[in-house]
């Protein structure tokens, strides 16, 4: 018996090293990036508090139940908001046209959601894509991409691809090719982003002119130091991912294939471990105090090195994806006026 569990002992030590072939980044830390200084202020105490409420909508639910509590909540963000964009929703690709007053329309944004590739929708987000439209000159397209764990991860990914392809040829008010392109998106949808961005490359499609990422998971194999350093700073995350970090990674890699039905690996769910040359200008931002500082921090380094245009801002102490707390949280207001800075001395370059 004791030789029989050592083979399998065995045999699963050799699968794992065949099947997950990590690479070893930490070349890629300790890089230096722009960091924006945040004083205390009582809108910071409200943000938690409203994350608290998050976690209190599902407490003491469990599976499908749980999920369906927390995608409710995360919708019911959007509804209430005070926006100035027109909504039009779209049945194929699905998703919804987000027009600000006077956007034009031959400018266009592709805008991924986050949550988790489980959760949140075009409506949770419009807090974002609002100020995307208003920011960029744009019309947005936030597609509704099909979550987990209804769908496999690939099924919401070529979703991204499909509403890309689209978006290219067709603005909101019929066929009308795009003159300006940005893709965008955040945390799971940051990835998606930056994972769609090597695939426009590599099946030869007009490349986004540029991409923006706010706190994006870039790596699935968590093996970077803030995954698990910044647990306790991360009140978004940590409470969520952090019991995570006692389970052996190995063993979340498995888990993380057989969830997800692809390996973490993978550079289409990893985008930090793919080819990074040849991309468009990127912004990514980060909070100092969140679990995927590093993710976002090693794709930067790592895109730059390969001579890509890529860069990182951060600000410190905010919550993942502080974004989407506008207007509440001035760093905020202050994260969309540097996407506009970069959008507009990207066009001034052109021209």
């Amino acid at each position: 018996m004791f030789w029989i569990l050592l083979a399998v002992i065995a045999v699963i030590v050799l699968a794992t090293l065949v099947l997950f072939r990590v690479q070893n980044l930490s070349q890629y830390d300790g890089q230096s990036w722009r960091i924006h200084e945040v004083t205390p202020a009582p809108s910071h105490q409200e943000v938690l508090e409203r994350i608290r409420d998050m976690g209190r909508s599902s407490k003491g639910l469990k599976g499908k139940a749980r999920l369906m509590a927390l995608r409710n909540h995360l919708d019911s963000l959007g509804a209430t908001l005070d926006i100035k964009s027109q909504i039009r929703a779209v049945d194929c690709p699905k998703g919804e046209w987000v027009i600000a007053p006077g956007a034009d329309s031959r400018r266009r944004v592709l805008y991924i959601h986050g949550g988790a590739w489980a959760a949140g929708s075009p409506r949770s987000h419009r807090a974002i894509t609002d100020r995307f439209s208003q920011l960029a000159n744009a019309a947005v397209f936030a597609v509704d991409y099909r979550l987990m764990p209804e769908h496999r991860f690939m099924e919401g990914l070529e979703d991204c691809r499909q509403a890309y392809r689209w978006l290219l040829e067709n603005g909101p008010d019929g066929q009308q090719s795009a003159e300006f392109m940005v893709v965008a998106g955040d945390s799971a949808g940051g990835s998606h982003t930056l994972s769609l961005l090597a695939w426009i490359r590599d099946n030869g499609l007009r490349q986004a002119d540029a991409a923006i990422a706010l706190s994006p998971s870039t790596d699935l194999t968590l093996r970077a130091p803030s995954n698990r350093e910044n647990i306790p700073t991360d009140p978004l995350l940590g409470p969520v991912f952090g019991g995570l970090s006692k389970i052996p990674l190995p063993i979340l890699w498995w888990g993380t294939l057989a969830a997800f039905r692809i390996s973490p690996t993978n550079p289409v769910a990893s985008p930090l471990l793919g080819n990074l040359h040849n991309l468009p200008p990127t912004l990514i931002h980060a909070s100092t105090s969140e679990m995927l500082l590093d993710n976002a921090a090693r794709y930067a380094a790592k895109a730059q090195a390969a001579d890509s245009p890529v860069t990182l801002h951060t600000w410190q102490n905010m919550v993942h994806v502080w974004h989407i707390f506008t207007p509440l949280l001035a760093e905020a207001d202050q994260a969309f006026e540097d996407i506009k800075t970069f959008l507009d001395t990207l066009q001034k370059t052109d021209t």
